[in-house]
């Protein structure tokens, strides 16, 4: 509907791209949408906009016919426009554009390292990754979600030199000790320690830069035999099999994951070949990009001991991901943190194959804590594990209703992390979050499983040919009339928060028309059985896009 309206203003009004119309909804009391197009073109064109307004909503009437109820002038310049029932009906029943139908966009979020932690940071880009995929999906792309983590560098070496520790040295047998169970904190805590060594201690710091050597030649070789060999891969599983458990708790799938150490090779080849080309340069005998020159600042993406950093592998990760979907999109999604490296890199990446760089989109977040947190760090063992959060959640909700629904709990997590505009740090409050009282996940579904219920009670079968709306049943009407439109709009903008607000809007103008309008038993039952009906769908569907169940009974 609003595609149409944009149509036909722009064509009385001249413009040539119906995009550049704009909309916005009023008071309700005064229409159903609203444009400055006569202000606009007025200030253009150097006439009255009243006058101007009046002669296009004369012309907007005849355009539009028996689609509207009323167009006319509100204050200089502005149109407000009011739709007949017929067309709200059928704004109700419109489906989301499909404007991405042919398209292949790669969506890279999460991206966990082996040996470390995962962190409440990982869980909000899988949650938010997630729900823009489907929203792309949504809208006709085929997305395919990938993961990027780094299993070689010196964050492995770190680890696996405090496991050495650990083990008394290379004796891969004593792995079978350690408590499956508590493989993840063993490797998590093993980190910490090496980090720390590596900060505060020569000797262990040398012994680390030797053998973070030693682990990119295992990769280089697939040295699987060796005491060290067979220590590292058991170990990276052991990564890989923990997130694969996290993965499946919180309802997020993968396609693909990339290690870094597959993304090493290309990334070196790439690097060595643009600087015989000049877009990289020697320093201090390391590569580096030198960012100044495009107002950044320098990166190294080969070190001086000849190994290749972050930087590197990313350029062959951008290669690998081009040679398996040959995306007409790329998307990743890291936190704010990363801003400036992803910058330098989609820099330096333009230099050489512009369109690739073209078509990749950098979107980042803040850090995310817990109410009363404080600043967390993987390094120093203080961080903000995603398990703190899926937990912390669980343990609200048994608070408030003495058990824990999975489901709640990760529409708790999910919907407080979605309905605020990616960006900005976040905090998490679980009591806010498994609140049925406000604007959280678990209110949303209850909405919907009353709705439900009120449909179960049902004498009357519900109408599907409106002609005539009360004052309660339109302003429903009016709310979801609007809802293929935020999709659409959340989709070209990735932006699920958009979605988050028209659910919780939607159902407070459900819950006015339920208090003032019987549904059982009216006289005017099978109509308001059918916009019952519409609203439940549309919360069913809205949650499904930001990967949120919605359960008939809760």
């Amino acid at each position: 509907m609003e595609n149409k309206l944009r149509e036909a203003i722009a064509e009385v009004a001249g413009i040539r791209d119906a995009k550049l119309v704009e909309l916005s909804y009023p008071e309700e009391a005064f229409g159903d949408f609203a444009t400055n197009v006569a202000l606009k073109s007025a200030r253009e064109q150097g006439v009255n906009p009243t006058q101007l307004a009046t002669k296009l909503s004369d012309a907007l009437k005849l355009k539009l016919g028996d689609w509207v109820e009323n167009v006319e002038v509100a204050g200089p310049g502005f149109i407000n426009i009011r739709l007949n029932v017929v067309a709200l009906i059928e704004a109700s029943h419109a489906q989301p554009e499909r404007s991405l139908v042919g398209k292949v966009i790669v969506a890279e979020f999460s991206d966990p390292n082996p040996f470390k932690i995962l962190h409440a940071g990982h869980l909000y880009t899988s949650v938010v990754g997630d729900a823009i995929a489907n929203l792309l999906e949504m809208a006709g792309a085929k997305v395919y979600r990938v993961n990027y983590g780094g299993d070689v560098g010196l964050h492995a070496a770190k680890a696996i030199w405090s496991m050495l520790q650990a083990l008394g040295g290379e004796y891969p047998a004593k792995l079978n000790d350690i408590n499956p169970e508590q493989r993840g904190e063993w490797m998590a805590q093993a980190y910490v320690r090496g980090s720390e060594a590596y900060e505060t201690a020569e000797a262990a710091k040398n012994a680390i830069q030797a053998l973070n050597k030693k682990i990119y030649a295992i990769q280089a070789t697939m040295d699987k035999t060796s005491p060290l060999g067979q220590i590292y891969w058991t170990t990276r599983q052991w990564s890989y099999d923990g997130f694969n458990v996290f993965y499946e708790r919180i309802k997020v799938h993968f396609d693909r994951f990339y290690p870094e150490s597959e993304a090493t090779p290309l990334g070196v080849l790439e690097v060595d070949k643009q600087l015989r080309r000049g877009i990289f340069e020697k320093s201090d005998g390391a590569v580096v990009f030198a960012g100044e020159k495009f107002g950044l600042h320098t990166r190294v993406f080969i070190n001086s001991q000849g190994l290749p950093t972050y930087e590197a592998k990313e350029l062959g990760l951008f290669q690998l991901k081009k040679r398996d979907y040959n995306p007409d999109r790329s998307l990743i999604i890291t936190g704010n943190e990363q801003e400036q490296y992803m910058a330098v890199v989609l820099k330096a990446l333009e230099q050489f194959d512009p369109g690739l760089a073209a078509s990749t989109t950098h979107l980042s977040h803040g850090l995310v804590r817990l109410t009363g947190g404080k600043k967390m760090s993987s390094r120093k063992g203080v961080v903000l594990r995603a398990t703190d959060i899926l937990d912390s959640a669980a343990e609200a909700a048994k608070e408030v209703s003495g058990k824990v629904d999975e489901r709640i709990v990760l529409a708790a997590i999910k919907y407080a992390m979605l309905k605020q505009r990616m960006g900005a740090d976040l905090i998490f409050d679980p009591k806010e979050s498994v609140s049925i009282l406000g604007n959280s996940g678990p209110y949303i579904q209850y909405a919907h499983a009353r709705a439900r219920s009120i449909l179960s009670k049902a004498s009357a079968q519900k109408s599907t040919d409106i002609n005539d709306l009360t004052g309660d049943e339109r302003s429903l009407v009016v709310s979801l009339s609007r809802y293929a439109a935020v999709l659409n709009q959340a989709a070209a903008e990735l932006s699920p928060h958009l979605l988050c607000t028209y659910l919780y809007e939607t159902t407070q103008v459900f819950n006015r028309f339920y208090e003032s309008n019987r549904v059982i038993g009216d006289p005017r039952e099978s109509i308001r059985l059918g916009l019952v009906s519409m609203y439940a769908d549309k919360l069913r569907d809205g949650l499904k896009l930001l990967g949120i169940e919605a359960p008939d009974h809760l």
